[in-house]
């Protein structure tokens, strides 16, 4: 009699132990199920166990919370991006405003102190003129889903006609720059952005280059743009960060926002690519990678 009893415990525990094997597998199913086809469904609770249940409602609470602080952040982002589209529609007025004055001021008659103070000032109109572009260029960016119209380009030709189109505008920092010439490399990608990327990569050279600057075009795993140029303070720059919207290093990075190298990373991962940055010494290269040609001729 008593082995019976003792067998009948033993068949009630592995049935109770199965049971809770079946209910955890359960769970892990949901969790599975919710991950992948990212549902909101929360844990079905009423498990036999008291201590699963109340397992099955933390987590349901976590998931609940989680939930929460993603909508918050989703809500909070496209504020974030309203303002700055609002902003820089806000500056371009009264920037205008303030231009055509000083337009009217050339045509007076100055004397020598007072043009100077003219174009002091007719300078960093410009300067603020170039951020506002860059600020609503970047909110455009973000507020809309831009569609790239991507086509065969000849890069390396490209390169070289912005680089010589940007030869005075950099001569006006005393900057040279030299390309290293090269087999043509053909790309994959939207010719407007591509020209919008290295226009950009031209004006942080010329706001942050402490010497000459080095461009190169080259065919690797993809379209490679390098620029490489020496900087004055390499131990305050994190080239971690250094594609992250409004990172400043005040003495590296000067008076502006590190919006343009934001621009050149959205822009290049649009059309399938990337843009990162390495320091040797004292030397900064950004590269960015973009769809080679030649890779979709041997995928097709």
């Amino acid at each position: 009699m008593a082995t019976i009893f003792f067998v009948a415990i033993i068949l009630l525990l592995i049935g109770y132990g199965v049971q809770l094997q079946t209910q955890l597998h359960s769970m892990n199913c949901q969790l599975k199920k919710r991950l992948d086809e990212k549902t909101r469904q929360p844990l079905s609770i009423g498990l036999i166990n008291p201590e699963l249940n109340r397992l099955a409602a933390n987590i349901n609470n976590s998931l609940k919370a989680e939930e929460i602080l993603r909508l918050n952040g989703i809500r909070e982002e496209k504020q974030f991006k309203e303002l700055i589209a609002d902003i820089s529609h806000d500056l371009r007025t009264p920037l205008t405003v303030i231009k055509g004055y000083q337009q009217l001021m050339e045509k007076s008659e100055l004397n020598e102190d007072q043009r100077r103070k003219l174009q002091i000032a007719e300078k960093h109109a410009d300067e603020l003129e170039a951020l506002i572009e860059q600020f609503f260029e970047y909110s455009c960016l973000l507020n809309t889903e831009v569609e790239p119209n991507i086509e065969r380009l000849n890069l390396s030709n490209l390169g070289a006609e912005c680089l010589a189109d940007s030869v005075a505008f950099l001569e006006e920092s005393n900057l040279s720059v030299s390309f290293e010439e090269g087999p043509a490399v053909v790309a994959l990608v939207d010719k407007e952005m591509t020209i919008r990327i290295l226009n950009n990569l031209i004006r942080n050279c010329r706001a942050h280059s402490a010497g000459n600057i080095r461009v190169s075009i080259q065919t690797e795993k993809f379209a490679v743009i390098s620029f490489r140029n020496p900087v004055r303070t390499p131990d305050e720059i994190d080239v971690n960060r250094l594609f992250d919207r409004f990172y400043t290093a005040d003495k590296a990075r000067g008076k502006t926002t590190g919006l343009g190298l934001s621009i050149v990373r959205l822009l290049a991962e649009q059309m399938g690519g990337s843009a990162k940055a390495t320091l040797d010494a004292n030397v900064l290269e950004i590269r960015v990678e973009l769809p080679l040609w030649e890779n979709f001729v041997e995928v097709k």
